[in-house]
């Protein structure tokens, strides 16, 4: 991996130094857009064909912060990589945490305050340390609510049958794997005869077709970004050249998400206008959008995004478990640091509404926005911190197997021998596939284990000579695949590790970045499968060690064990009555105008959620 140092950019080199990019890998280097005067909204009808009738997303800064006195961010506030992984994380004291969560002070104050306590590592991760002196209550939002009744009142089947049909956009950014469970729910949406779109990258244009989705193109290409996620581990550029790159990726993303919303079908011409809008956070500028059409947006994601006292945000390092709620407020400042320009240009430029200032408060108060997390409940738990508008719905999967005739090299190579040790990492580009690939044949020689190399975008399998115990694999569906193998290593993706998990295989991880460490440690965590390998510590060793604790019978009993657990979810189903169900709940209740707030939420500005009192 690239290890380069990243010279420190002050915050107010707006266009040649502010780097943004999705979710998973955002850079926190400052911009200067904030400012100017605010476009009147009155004049410019945005709203949705059945937008009336829901309740009205709010990103507009509080009264006290008027567009005239919006103001950039100082140029000596910096956040720049540690100078080496040996030096000690700043230490958060209970005067600073507390601090964190007042809404009170400035935002230069507050920009101080982040420099000073945080470190992001060269894994794209943000490290900090918390005081003895902190305690729980210091980092507590006195709205940590319980599961409550909304929690139990989940639609029937014939409740679902009877909505009136919806016209339903879908803004997912991401790979492969991120789209495909979007793609379940919205076949599911389309069984209860909605109308769906799922505005993507055109990359997957034939993926979604075929699936027999209506398909709008997002801006952005998944390959660039996640080549630039590899190199960077997330945060910062390894190079100023690359900060264009990655901007213009963004700036794409984020333009095209309007017309994605409201445009008429680019093949067929048909007009389309969201009465509502389903998204994953890496859509930067979704909640803006559904603002500016007064309809309602519902937050699903494959990994944790709303704070918790449970465990970190996965984007960040922190030891002590005090300090837990914490890193999401923290994670969510550097976050929005490096994207804030370019979502003000989209809704003073494109929206006609406001712009929104840097503030803190992200978590003093509940979230507007509704929440659903695709994982199963068996793995990890709802928190007991998350109210009554977020819920773990399970994992979401879209039936590829039933329709795969596998070529017959492969089925004679599977009837040859015993279920081989699946090794691929998808379209995550490998920095060294020749090296990387030696080491996985050396492995399986040493282990005596037959193996399915997957080449991806990553480029394995370049072998010198063929080897009867490997199988070079382009593409095949997880969920018939890894029904064949006796256990799987792969980089941690949510939709890999769920196929895989699902199968009954014990699973290791080789993590890359983002929430893939996560789910490593989850994976462990569990007993089905060993600590996770991060990617520039793959070694021989480790991975003959990894395949050893995977070929353990007591591991693969409680991979089996888990797989039954898991066996009667329907996370897509669960994914659906969640939406209902926040639909019916804002829809009957009085929709009041919000008044203007005393709050302001970081997490609202790039997507996340809105707070306001």
């Amino acid at each position: 991996m690239d290890k380069r140092q990243s010279a420190p950019m002050k915050a107010d080199e707006a266009s040649s130094s502010s780097d943004s990019q999705e979710l998973k890998s955002s850079n926190v280097v400052d911009s200067n857009g904030v400012g100017g005067d605010a476009a009147p909204s009155s004049n410019v009808d945005f709203s949705g064909s059945g937008g009336g009738s829901f309740s009205r997303v709010n990103t507009m800064p509080p009264k006290n912060l008027g567009s005239d006195i919006l103001e950039p961010v100082p140029s000596e506030f910096n956040l720049e990589r540690s100078r080496t992984e040996k030096q000690r994380p700043n230490v958060v004291l209970a005067k600073d945490a507390a601090q964190i969560f007042d809404e009170k002070i400035t935002d230069q104050q507050k920009l101080k305050l982040l420099k000073r306590i945080a470190t992001v590592k060269h894994d794209g991760t943000v490290e900090f340390e918390v005081s003895g002196d902190i305690r729980p209550q210091t980092v507590r939002t006195g709205h940590d609510n319980v599961h409550s009744e909304l929690d139990e009142e989940p639609l029937d089947t014939t409740e679902l049958q009877h909505i009136p049909p919806l016209q339903i956009v879908i803004l997912i950014v991401g790979t492969r794997g991120d789209v495909q469970p979007f793609l379940a729910i919205g076949k599911r949406l389309q069984d209860y005869g909605h109308r769906v779109r799922l505005a993507t990258h055109s990359n997957f244009k034939e993926f979604v077709l075929t699936s027999g989705l209506e398909f709008y193109p997002l801006g952005g290409d998944p390959k660039v970004l996640a080549e630039y996620m590899v190199k960077n581990k997330g945060f910062l550029p390894s190079s100023p050249s690359e900060i264009p790159i990655q901007r213009n990726q963004m700036k794409e993303i984020i333009n095209s998400l309007l017309p994605a919303c409201r445009e008429p079908d680019n093949d067929s011409g048909i007009p389309f206008k969201a009465d509502a809008i389903i998204a994953n956070p890496p859509a930067y500028g979704h909640t803006h959008v559904a603002e500016a059409l007064k309809v309602p947006i519902h937050i699903f994601f494959t990994m944790p995004w709303t704070p918790t006292s449970e465990f970190p945000h996965p984007l960040s390092r922190v030891k002590q478990s005090t300090g837990y709620r914490l890193s999401y407020q923290i994670v969510d400042s550097m976050i929005w640091l490096g994207i804030r320009d370019m979502i003000n240009d989209l809704r003073k430029k494109k929206l006609r509404l406001r712009p929104v200032s840097y503030l803190s408060g992200s978590q003093v108060s509940e979230s507007d926005i509704p929440h659903g997390y695709i994982w199963s409940p068996h793995l990890v738990p709802k928190p007991k911190d998350w109210g009554n508008k977020v819920d773990v719905v399970g994992f979401c999967f879209l039936d590829l197997a039933t329709n795969y005739e596998p070529p017959e090299s492969l089925t004679n190579w599977l009837k040859a021998g015993p279920k081989p040790i699946y090794i691929g990492f998808g379209s995550l580009p490998v920095q060294d596939p020749e090296k990387m690939t030696q080491t996985i044949v050396q492995a399986l020689e040493i282990t005596k284990q037959r193996g399915i190399i997957n080449k991806g975008w990553g480029g394995l399998g370049n072998l010198e000579e063929p080897k009867d115990f490997v199988y070079l694999l382009d593409n095949c569906p997880h969920d018939w695949l890894f029904l064949q193998c006796a256990a799987v290593v792969h980089h941690g993706g949510a939709g890999t590790t769920a196929a895989g998990l699902k199968a009954a295989c014990p699973t290791t991880i080789v993590p890359f970045f983002g929430d893939q460490p996560f789910w490593g440690e989850r994976v462990h965590a569990r007993g089905v499968g060993p600590r996770p390998i991060p990617v520039d510590e793959f070694s021989l060793q480790k991975l003959v060690d990894a395949i050893r604790f995977m070929l353990d019978p007591k591991v693969k009993e409680r991979a089996v064990e888990l797989a039954k657990a898991m066996e009667n979810e329907d996370g897509i189903n669960g994914a659906v009555k969640a939406f209902f169900k926040h639909l019916r709940c804002r829809k009957l209740e009085p929709q009041p105008e919000p008044a203007p707030s005393s709050l302001f939420s970081i997490r609202g500005c790039f997507g996340c959620s809105q707070n306001f009192e």
